[in-house]
């Protein structure tokens, strides 16, 4: 029988106007329409005091790398192509109040990101070009090296695509005789604190890839990842369920926001 399972986190305490710049079509005039004023201020320079100090902050970042920065000006270098002529501060700012840290903001979803004043596809468009490559260079340092040499580059890549989304992933990497990362597979989203869970499909997919051994990994929305006794039961399952067709589980590991927790370190596994 296929049962539907669920990883999920244990039960919380109860108390705990697009402003993207608009670009006109250059041959409005052409068509013999007069440019508006909002179109005529487009086409101007950027003021003087704007275009200077984005040109500091570019060459300290070139000198001094993103360690010379704080998480506000390397938001403002990742808006200044989004937003060329206006001052970005504020929008930085304002992004970095609500969501915590840089990290928070570029991993945003769309939904949460759009209602906020000064935020458009555009600003969108930017910070998810920056998501998106900061999870394939970490992918890259990954995917066909030896788990057990590359350990650290795992963790570190699990907790780049999954530390902060702000609902439950549930992800396999799967692995050869060699114990070599032959894939990476997304199997289920879930909700703020559970995924379902397929035992038979988790097995059933490493047969077809024919892999030898898988590492089971999910988020935790909340921060913590504590094992709720959903994730305990569930590991269990798909553990006897791969000893079963000579599978190994290696380990299964749960992202928090700021520390991963392993099953076989714990003594689940």
């Amino acid at each position: 029988m296929n049962l539907k399972r669920f990883f999920s986190e244990r039960p919380l305490p109860m108390f705990d106007m697009d402003l993207d710049e608009v670009r006109q079509p250059r041959n409005s005039q052409a068509q013999g329409r007069k440019p508006s004023h909002r179109q005529e201020n487009s086409q101007e320079k950027q003021p003087s005091y704007i275009r200077d100090h984005r040109k500091r902050l570019r060459e300290r970042f070139l000198l001094g790398g993103a360690t010379a920065l704080p998480d506000y000006e390397m938001l403002e270098l990742v808006l200044f192509r989004a937003i060329p002529r206006q001052d970005v501060k504020p929008l930085a700012r304002l992004l970095l109040e609500t969501f915590g840290d840089f990290n928070r903001v570029i991993s945003a979803p769309r939904e949460r990101l759009l209602p906020i004043r000064g935020v458009g596809e555009s600003v969108i468009c930017e910070l998810k070009i920056i998501e998106a490559a900061a999870q394939r260079l970490a992918r890259s340092r990954i995917m066909q090296q030896h788990v057990i040499s590359g350990w650290d580059a795992i963790v570190d890549y699990c907790h780049t695509t999954m530390a902060h989304r702000e609902t439950e992933q549930f992800r396999i990497l799967f692995l050869d005789r060699k114990n070599v990362l032959i894939a990476d597979e997304e199997q289920a989203r879930g909700t703020v604190d559970h995924v379902p869970v397929y035992p038979r499909e988790v097995v059933k997919r490493a047969l077809e890839l024919n892999a030898s051994a898988i590492i089971l990994v999910h988020n935790h929305p909340s921060g913590d990842p504590t094992p709720s006794q959903a994730d305990i039961t569930v590991t269990a399952q798909i553990n006897d369920a791969a000893l079963a067709l000579g599978l190994t589980l290696h380990d299964h590991l749960i992202v928090g926001k700021s520390r991963e927790l392993s099953f076989r370190a714990e003594g689940y596994l």
